[in-house]
C-alpha cells in the first residue's frame, strides 16, 4: 500500500468543488481509455454533493462514457427510500439523474422499507459487491473512492470508538448506534476502503481542520478513522483554506 498522501488546498468551497469535478472528469476518461469499465464509490455530505453538481454542470462531462461506470456508495443512512437523508438520493439529484448512466450499474444500498432487517441489508450489499468482483475476490477493483470526513474524524460510517472501524472480516457492516443521526447506517469496512486505487477525501470548513491534522500526523484509526484512509495508488485530501489550517506546509502540494 502506498504511503503517498497529498493535500491540495483551494481558496474556498466553490473552487474546491469545481477543481475536484474537473480532476474527476479528466481521470475517469483516462481510466476508461485503459479499461473496459470503471468502478467509482460515492460519498454523502454537502461538499461531495457539490462536487457531483459541479461535474454535472461541466461541459466536459459530455466526454465521459457514463454507461461504462459502476457507481457504489461508501455508506448509507438506513432510512426509507424517499428520505432526503439518503446519500443515493442526493447523488441522483446532483448528478446521476442528469447523465446517461446504466441503471443496472448504479448500486445503491437497500432502504429500510426495501429490506427492513439491517443485518440482511448489509449482507445483501456484500453479495452485490461480490457479484461484481473478479473471480475469487469479494469486491470490485475500485478506481476512485470519494470520502468525506466528519468533525470527529469519521469516514463512511466508521466512527471513533465504535467497533466497526476495526472490522476486518466483513465487507459491509450495520451501524446501530451512529453518534450522528440517523442512528442506523450501513457502511463499507476499512479493508474495502483501503482496496481502492485512489481515495479522494474532500473536506471544507474550519471544523475539519483538527481531524485532518490528526489524520496526517498519524493518529490511531480507532481515534481518527480518517487516518486509515489510504488508497493503493494515491490518497489525496482536497480541502479548502479553512480545513487546511493545521496541515504542515511540507504536506501541501501545488493545486494544479
Amino acid at each position: 500500500m502506498t504511503t503517498d498522501r497529498r493535500v491540495l488546498v483551494h481558496p474556498d468551497r466553490d473552487s474546491l468543488a469545481g477543481a475536484v469535478a474537473a480532476r474527476f472528469i479528466t481521470k475517469i476518461i483516462d481510466i476508461l481509455d485503459e479499461n473496459d469499465e470503471a468502478h467509482v464509490v460515492l460519498s454523502g455530505g454537502s461538499v461531495n454533493t457539490a462536487v457531483l453538481a459541479a461535474i454535472r454542470n461541466s461541459p466536459a462531462q459530455n466526454n465521459v462514457d457514463w454507461k461504462r461506470i459502476s457507481f457504489w456508495w461508501g455508506d448509507e443512512r438506513f432510512v426509507e427510500a424517499g428520505s432526503a437523508d439518503r446519500n443515493d438520493g442526493q447523488a441522483r439529484e446532483a448528478l446521476l439523474d442528469h447523465v446517461p448512466v446504466d441503471e443496472a450499474k448504479v448500486h445503491a444500498f437497500a432502504s429500510s422499507d426495501e429490506i427492513p432487517d439491517i443485518d440482511e441489508a448489509a449482507a445483501s450489499y456484500a453479495s452485490e459487491l461480490e457479484a461484481a468482483a473478479p473471480d475469487g475476490e469479494r469486491y470490485p477493483r475500485f478506481d476512485i473512492m470519494f470520502l468525506g470526513v466528519g468533525p470527529d474524524g469519521h469516514i463512511a460510517s466508521l466512527f471513533p470508538g465504535l467497533p466497526g472501524i476495526t472490522e476486518t472480516e466483513k465487507t459491509v457492516i450495520p451501524v446501530l448506534n451512529s453518534p450522528k443521526p440517523p442512528p442506523l447506517r450501513l457502511s463499507l469496512t476499512l479493508p474495502v476502503i483501503q482496496s481502492a486505487d485512489r481515495i479522494w477525501l474532500v473536506m471544507a470548513g474550519s471544523d475539519k481542520a483538527s481531524p485532518l491534522g490528526l489524520a496526517l500526523a498519524g493518529a490511531s484509526i480507532e481515534e481518527v478513522p480518517a487516518a486509515g484512509a489510504e488508497g493503493r495508488k494515491r490518497t489525496v485530501f482536497f480541502v479548502d483554506q479553512d480545513a487546511a489550517a493545521e496541515v504542515p506546509e511540507n504536506l501541501i502540494a501545488p493545486s494544479y
